[in-house]
């Protein structure tokens, strides 16, 4: 039974949110402010986490970055903030998915389902049992879809699972431009305006992880005004 850490500062949305989760077959938790939030996650490990954005003491922009700090555990934010920006910033604190309030519970399970249907089984390349019967080798760039491990020569590199997702979506064919809508599809399967520009945050964050450069990047290319691809040649 997955389970999931419900934080939100206001009891009913909790006791609401929880009473969808468990007859969905979710084992849930709950907690009311950021620091508990911390507490329950390193207690409970749960295999996803619903955080609202405005809780009381760190606020879900600071738990999502410590959680994202220590653990690749999706999360998914809940936020009364309208704007695209304000959207793209609750991805480049690492969250994988949000949810606008008001919202329709049912339409937040239907999420929860779908991102840990993401996250344990990438839909980039073929079937699922292919897909983890084959390492996915670029140059000194390899990734393990059995394990979801990455590494660069010898150095292993700790990439979120939506960053793995991603990441192997493109190694699986190198030299191949993808579009951020083509991405998302493949990656992830479906396919939302400001998530489409939000792929240009998880580039960024797996560059950096990879040690590439922009500006002469050994192993993702940007192709200007088209998307982007991983280099065939990045010895």
């Amino acid at each position: 039974m997955a389970s999931v850490l419900i934080v939100d500062d206001e009891a009913n949305i909790r006791e609401l949110v929880s009473v969808y989760m468990t007859a969905a077959g979710y084992e849930v938790f709950t907690a009311q402010d950021g620091n508990a939030a911390l507490v329950a996650f390193r207690d409970h490990l749960p295999d996803l986490v619903v955080l609202d954005i405005m809780i009381p003491g760190l606020d879900g922009a600071e738990v999502c970055a410590a959680i994202r700090a220590e653990s690749s555990t999706p999360i998914i934010m809940l936020t009364a903030r309208e704007s695209e920006l304000d959207k793209v910033a609750l991805l480049e604190r690492g969250a994988d998915d949000y949810v606008t309030k008001p919202f329709s519970p049912a339409e937040l399970v239907a999420r929860v389902r779908a991102v840990l249907r993401r996250t344990a089984e990438p839909v980039y390349g073929g079937s699922a049992n292919e897909v983890r019967e084959a390492a996915i080798q670029v140059g000194e760039l390899l990734l393990d879809p059995a394990t979801r491990e990455v590494s660069v020569g010898d150095s292993a590199v700790d990439l979120t699972a939506r960053e793995f997702n991603l990441l192997a979506a493109m190694a699986s064919e190198p030299g191949v431009v993808f579009s951020r809508e083509s991405l998302l599809d493949r990656a992830w399967g479906f396919n939302e305006y400001v998530e489409a520009r939000g792929v240009d945050v998880h580039i960024r964050h797996i560059r950096e992880k990879l040690g590439d450069g922009v500006a002469a990047p050994r192993f993702i290319e940007t192709v200007r005004g088209v998307g982007y691809r991983v280099r065939r040649d990045n010895s």
